[in-house]
């Protein structure tokens, strides 16, 4: 039995606040155990000045990590789930996915005398500015404002804050689960609906990694997991790896579990539905392409595959091999 475990982490604010929480979680259980947390730079940390896309998008926020668990050098990795590609390295996988935050998007204005400049997404005006580094929502925004300029927008949460503030941009656009770990949720000024701004793969949720063959790691872990957000992100990841996506191209997609309708009668199926909305786009926003399944939640991955076939014969391979063509 080990009576200390490192987790490896990145470095910012959100990552180190996701690793503490689970580090508090892991001490509830076992409360004799010895955790550490290792702080490690990766390759998304050190490039901030060049759009994701371009750099080769997935696996650049968790490759040293990975390499970090593989060593031995930590034993467990708390990833943002939307940051974690779909396949793995030899001897590592996924061991737990946690409860859900809020998985949509937020929608941040300026704040001059204790209010919102811009009250909402539709008051935005002609032209305004927009500060994202996501191909996915710049192209569902575009798609509904051909008008608004698009600007690039990297670094930590507190660093985007601090460039809307300054009045680099009109609004940004933030994942509304890390703002409101972070305390934040004052400064959001509009929650977007799926159908304005549909979230990203495995967004709202931390993922723990770990080696397959750590018995001891893997029992500690499990307890961590919830089934309803694992089922659900499961079938989004599904829906990913059929795409063959990653950061270059924009790829959305959202899946829930709902009661039954109509309401369960005495010996009706228990466990409710599954509902997923995945989108596939052009980068420029002009063309979207949009699909919606329902099933049993034990299908889930099944659910997210059937889907992408779906996007694919109705348009969505074409973007697809233009984008992968460059």
């Amino acid at each position: 039995m080990k009576n200390k475990i490192i987790i490896g982490t990145r470095g910012s604010k959100l990552a180190l606040w996701q690793a503490e929480w689970i580090k508090s979680e892991l001490q509830k259980l076992n409360p004799d155990l010895e955790i550490e947390l290792s702080k490690i730079k990766t390759t998304g940390d050190k490039i901030l000045d060049v759009p994701l896309a371009k750099v080769g998008g997935k696996g650049l926020f968790v490759k040293e990590i990975e390499e970090a668990l593989s060593k031995g050098e930590a034993d467990i990795a708390v990833h943002s789930m939307k940051d974690v590609p779909t396949d793995f390295p030899d001897g590592l996988h996924l061991a737990a996915i946690t409860k859900r935050e809020d998985p949509r998007d937020a929608f941040l204005s300026q704040i001059s005398n204790f209010k919102f400049q811009i009250s909402n997404f539709k008051d935005l005006p002609k032209g305004a500015t927009i500060g994202t580094s996501s191909l996915r929502r710049s192209c569902q925004l575009l798609s509904i404002r051909p008008d608004l300029k698009i600007k690039q927008l990297r670094g930590n949460l507190d660093t985007r804050l601090r460039k809307l503030d300054e009045g680099q941009f009109n609004a940004i656009i933030l994942a509304a689960a890390g703002v409101k770990r972070l305390g934040w949720s004052e400064r959001i000024t509009e929650i977007l609906p799926p159908e304005i701004s549909l979230p990203a793969i495995g967004q709202g949720a931390v993922g723990i990694e770990c080696r397959i063959n750590d018995k001891f790691i893997n029992n500690l872990i499990i307890p961590l997991s919830h089934p309803e957000t694992d089922i659900c992100v499961r079938a989004e990841r599904a829906f990913l790896k059929k795409l063959k996506g990653g950061c270059q191209v924009p790829i959305a997609a959202y899946a829930r579990i709902l009661p039954p309708h109509p309401p369960l009668t005495k010996g009706g199926q228990e466990g409710g539905v599954l509902v997923m909305d995945g989108l596939v786009g052009s980068v420029s926003g002009d063309r979207i392409i949009k699909g919606r399944i329902e099933g049993t939640p034990n299908d889930a991955e099944n659910l997210g595959i059937r889907l992408a076939k779906d996007l694919l014969s109705k348009g969505a391979k074409e973007i697809l091999d233009e984008v992968y063509g460059r």
